[in-house]
């Protein structure tokens, strides 16, 4: 897969750098050439939509500067760098937690706004920056969502706990934790860990079922939760697994199987196809390139969100003095987009956390796989109800 998408990677790369005269530039991180490949190029789709849609509105050219930075902190550090010495005004990016923070450090320095679609722990917008922003929401946040429903719907007494030591994993855990204990204390049985990149979990396995759980909660992405989640039905676990939202993943189902992960729980942003808002995108983009990747509208709203500022501060440049007009606008004017109108507190937080629960059942609204609850979960067999 990482093949398939190299070339494109490299052809939009060094497309980019035909800069037109007095051109917008941006700079735009995405996983081009990984397994994730196919939601990067979705994103990289919504964020060319999204140019295209606000370039008349500026009246001058938009230019995207795309990158990749392989997950990888040292790398989102120079690529960061390199996006500098490119002389961009704004960046979408990164993808992981563990990427985008780091980069940040480097776009402060340079006082260029950085709006992410996807990075989600708390850590990146508690650093005191002025200059970050997210149209996602927080994994502390998800993470209260979720151990409210572990404990409300699913009834859970005994929770097993396993993340994959990561800024993201290691952080949904925590947090998780944390709200678990604050509500129930004393429910967490055992904490374990596994590493990224590794696909035999039979000795953290072992140690789940010991544990009797009756839920176990992941905090990773959906290459791990793919394989651990397949790993403990082999060796007849029924606990209920509950994870995040790198997990909703269509190459989850692909790794795990279809047996081993219907039932299983996710918290994500609610469905699209729920907002109003968002059906004009959705009809446009599905016409254009057909399904809706996860995270087209975070793509085309932090690309909007960054153009819309540049229209209202009208910077002659991208010096440190004119981006900080930019980053005022950002602060002070809402953004109405696909996902709603966004408003972002003093951290460059949502002003409303965007979670609800999936639960994955075979021709679920998104992805085919996915549905959104809106109340205690269906019985077995039974279909759960859509808002």
């Amino acid at each position: 897969m990482r093949w398939l998408w190299l070339p494109l990677f490299l052809g939009w790369t060094l497309s980019a750098h035909a800069a037109e005269p007095g051109a917008v530039r941006l700079g735009l991180v995405v996983p081009m050439a990984s397994d994730a490949g196919p939601v990067a190029q979705s994103m990289r789709r919504a964020a060319d939509m999204a140019v295209g849609d606000w370039t008349p509105k500026l009246g001058r050219a938009v230019e995207l500067r795309v990158k990749e930075d392989q997950f990888d902190p040292k790398q989102a550090v120079l690529t960061a760098e390199k996006l500098v010495q490119e002389g961009v005004w704004g960046v979408v990016g990164h993808f992981y937690s563990s990427s985008s923070v780091p980069a940040s450090v480097v776009y402060r320095q340079a006082g260029i706004p950085l709006v992410t679609p996807t990075s989600t722990h708390p850590r990146l917008t508690s650093q005191g920056f002025d200059n970050v922003f997210r149209v996602s929401g927080r994994d502390d946040r998800q993470a209260i969502i979720a151990a409210e429903f572990v404990l409300a719907q699913l009834k859970s007494r005994r929770v097993a706990i396993i993340h994959d030591q990561t800024e993201y994993g290691l952080g949904l855990a925590e947090s998780f934790a944390g709200a678990l204990e604050r509500r129930a204390p004393r429910r967490v049985v055992l904490t374990e860990t596994l590493s990224q990149g590794d696909k035999d979990f039979s000795t953290q396995v072992a140690r789940l079922k010991g544990a009797a759980p009756d839920v176990v909660y992941f905090g990773g992405i959906f290459r791990e939760a793919a394989h651990l989640v397949r790993q403990m039905r082999q060796v007849g676990m029924k606990a209920v697994f509950v994870s995040g939202d790198a997990v909703l993943d269509p190459e989850f189902i692909k790794l795990a199987g279809e047996d081993a992960v219907t039932g299983i729980y996710l918290t994500f942003a609610p469905d699209p196809r729920l907002l109003q808002s968002a059906s004009p995108l959705i009809r446009r983009y599905e016409l254009r390139y057909g399904s809706l990747g996860p995270y087209v509208l975070y793509a085309y709203d932090a690309v909007g969100v960054l153009l819309q500022a540049i229209q209202v501060a009208k910077p002659v440049d991208n010096s440190a003095q004119e981006l900080q007009k930019v980053l005022r606008a950002i602060r002070t004017r809402p953004y109405a987009g696909a996902l709603g109108t966004l408003r972002w507190d003093r951290n460059g937080d949502l002003a409303t956390p965007p979670y609800v629960i999936y639960v994955a059942k075979r021709g679920g609204s998104v992805q085919g796989w996915f549905e959104q609850l809106v109340s205690r979960p269906a019985a077995a067999g039974k279909t759960p109800q859509r808002r």
